[in-house]
């Protein structure tokens, strides 16, 4: 039997050796052509690497491509390969396996080290913390920026972002597409909702430039998401394109104030949203389609000088609106995106390279836009890798058991937890232990938390067998955690007992139901937040948290 510690010890010398054949093989490279590990200005070596490519090589570093099953395609695999794919991005069906996820970044990463310019990948994913958490595995499920919203504590968003990045750092992984600076504005949304840090803009962007912070403290760089705001719409862009008809003045007033924050910040990348402003614009066109928003806004009166990325290109939400999927890569570059990305990977014949490609070698100023981003890539790219504190290219996958979830991190989550449980209606004294109490929800977690603080009481599920537990209850703590609970809370209205309602993620519902006399929000289906709803049900400790929504009676 070969002991744990032994097999570390090998997988330490395989990352060693790993890194040593990256650096022979950029030390044996062609020397007439620039590297990027080259010691030189930064902006004169993102020239000298932009003169030195093919059309090719220039429009594969503006692209970023997902794909499908843990191990990376063997189509990912040749794009990097053979036309030095510049990003990758790491979706959440890659990732029940952390091991698994900081091996194919390995992988990929060293595949890119042997390209002409050894130009490293960006590796991205989706870490918002909260709802959205694309790798999963054995990584910390956080409060969400809601709680963090309901805690208004700015410390909470730096921690936050610090041990969610501290984790990504290990895999590898050196682009999160968070925060979600969108305002909840639509309390219907079913795609922002609790991503949301709440609906007042300078306390989103303020928060926001918090998580920023210790993001890049630990090493990730972060985006700013999803411009110009995704916040005031029930529709989900994944599926269709949201029309949001509000006015230039509020744009600016509303919308824009938490990216203008970010910007003051130095948020390093921004991500375009496939959204339609239909009043601002006087067309349909989505913002990753426009110049309007891209240059004369964001660029212009803005300011900023970093990367702009589109959401996924794949959404209906772009593609409907351009015709074809090769139509909208090329609109979104025209507007000003610097990287495209694509959830899924191309052949190499897809017309998304071979159009695209065909439109550098006859439009001048189209390639123009092209060399405009791949130079704004590669700079991005020289200062952070060459930085003090950037993710190593290639991750030490004997310290994933160690660092994932992040030790530190644990106990901080917890804390942040306690700090944002809301007490929405009524008061709460402490309640016993008891037989006579039943707990209900969908959640298994909550359950478990439940039987952690109330041994003796009962469970039960969402279920149609509730109503006949609860009749023989004195209290009863249901979770609420979406409208689709509603009907069962219904169901025990009329009983004669002490009902609490605890609002896991949105705590819109809770408007449904006014005839609940005690509700608290915890914001999250994170263990955490349930813990935290429990402690202060048992009286450990009288929430603290502020909604933050308005006019949510």
């Amino acid at each position: 039997m070969i002991s744990v510690s032994f097999r570390r010890f090998i997988a330490s010398c395989v990352c060693l050796l790993a890194a040593f054949l990256l650096f022979t093989a950029s030390s044996v490279s062609d020397p007439s052509l620039p590297n990027f590990w080259d010691t030189e200005e930064d902006e004169l070596l993102a020239t000298r690497i932009v003169h030195s490519m093919t059309d090719e090589e220039l429009l594969a570093q503006i692209l970023m491509f997902g794909w499908a099953g843990a191990d990376p395609s063997s189509e990912v695999i040749a794009w990097v390969e053979k036309r030095s794919l510049g990003s990758i991005k790491v979706f959440g069906w890659n990732t029940d396996n952390t091991v698994k996820v900081a091996e194919s970044v390995s992988l990929l990463q060293t595949r890119a080290q042997k390209g002409r310019f050894s130009i490293p990948l960006f590796v991205a994913t989706d870490q918002e913390g909260g709802w959205i958490r694309h790798i999963k595995g054995k990584t910390s499920e956080t409060p969400g920026n809601l709680a963090i919203g309901a805690s208004g504590m700015p410390a909470d968003a730096w921690y936050s972002g610090y041990y969610i990045s501290r984790e990504l750092a290990a895999l590898g992984i050196n682009l999160n597409f968070a925060p979600t600076v969108d305002l909840y504005t639509d309390h219907d949304s079913t795609v922002i909702g609790p991503r949301s840090f709440g609906e007042d803009p300078e306390a989103a962007g303020v928060l926001g430039a918090a998580f920023m912070s210790g993001s890049r403290a630990a090493g990730v760089l972060t985006t700013a998401k999803h411009f110009p705001g995704h916040g005031d719409t029930g529709l989900d862009s994944h599926g269709k394109l949201p029309v949001i008809s509000i006015s230039t003045k509020t744009l600016y007033a509303r919308e824009l104030v938490p990216f203008t924050r970010m910007i003051e910040a130095g948020v390093p990348a921004i991500m375009s949203g496939h959204l339609a402003f239909p009043s601002i614009t006087g067309t349909g066109e989505p913002a990753t389609f426009s110049t309007l928003f891209l240059k004369d806004i964001l660029r212009d009166k803005l300011g900023f000088t970093g990367l702009v990325i589109t959401d996924d290109i794949m959404m209906n939400g772009a593609t409907e609106w351009a015709g074809s999927v090769s139509r909208a890569v090329q609109l979104a570059i025209e507007a000003g995106n610097d990287i495209v990305e694509s959830s899924t990977t191309p052949r190499f014949s897809d017309p998304l390279w071979t159009g695209t490609l065909k439109r550098m070698k006859t439009s001048p100023a189209f390639r123009s836009r092209v060399v405009e981003s791949a130079h704004r890539v590669l700079k991005t790219k020289i200062a952070y890798f060459k930085g003090d504190s950037s993710v190593p290219v290639i991750p030490n996958i004997a310290e994933i058991p160690s660092r994932v979830p992040d030790p530190a991190g644990q106990a901080f989550f917890l804390s942040q937890a306690v700090r944002s449980v809301t007490l929405i209606r009524g008061t709460l004294q402490p309640i016993e232990d008891s037989p006579h109490l039943l707990i209900a929800s969908s959640f298994p977690s909550f359950l478990h938390a439940g039987t952690k603080r109330f041994p003796q009481a009962s469970l039960s599920g969402i279920n149609s067998s509730l109503r006949s537990r609860a009749r023989r209850a004195r209290t009863v703590i249901f979770c609420l955690s979406g409208k689709e609970d509603l009907s069962a809370l219904e169901s025990i209205r009329d009983l004669d007992i002490n009902l609490i309602v605890v609002s896991a993620l949105s705590p819109v519902p809770l408007s449904r139901v006014p005839w609940v006399d005690t509700a608290l929000a915890v914001y999250s289906y994170s263990p955490w937040s349930f813990t935290a709803a429990f402690a202060s049900l048992r009286g450990d400790f009288v929430p603290q948290g502020t909604l933050p929504l308005r006019d949510l009676n």
